[in-house]
């Protein structure tokens, strides 16, 4: 083999490297699925079911049984997608979970009611970022699930748009 290929093919090696070094680091999420469970009041950040992050949550303010109507106050059980994002929401930021499902929607309509919608994975309101973990002393929300400004900061930059979220009881 003539020499000038050999540094060519390290070259090319080592090239091959730096890039699949970037693209894990920019690349896709390495989680993926959230899971929250709602009475121990935690959310956590999967990859191939090891546990990756945990967060203490707090729910809507009716939070136990599934939500069955618009206006209820609670929490939904089962599972949805993370499918879109806000960063101009009236909480600090906004991650939508996809409820209501299918089974969401055939209860709703069995009872004649409307199964609600606007559901999310959400920071503090606007304004009342300092008051940080003390938020989690009360469940506080119409349905959604809050935590900390800097844990939907990191929970933002760590959980792509598509992830599957499961909210067990």
């Amino acid at each position: 083999m003539p020499k000038t290929i050999v540094p060519r093919a390290w070259t090319l090696l080592l090239a091959l490297m730096l890039l699949s070094s970037a693209v894990s680091q920019n690349g896709p999420s390495q989680i993926n699925k959230v899971l929250v469970i709602k009475h121990e009041r935690t959310l956590q950040l999967l990859n191939h079911g090891k546990v990756i992050k945990k967060y203490k949550v707090a729910l809507g303010t009716e939070p136990v049984g599934p939500k069955h109507r618009q206006g209820d106050h609670r929490t939904p059980e089962g599972i949805y997608v993370l499918d879109s994002r806000n960063s101009h929401s009236q909480f600090y930021k906004s991650i939508h979970i996809s409820y209501p499902n299918q089974q969401d929607k055939a209860r709703a309509a069995a009872a004649h009611v409307f199964p609600g919608s606007d559901i999310y994975l959400h920071g503090l309101p606007n304004g009342y970022g300092s008051i940080g973990a003390a938020h989690r002393l009360k469940d506080w929300t119409d349905g959604c699930i809050a935590v900390t400004d800097s844990e939907i900061d990191e929970i933002w930059n760590l959980v792509n748009n598509g992830t599957p979220i499961e909210i067990r009881p």
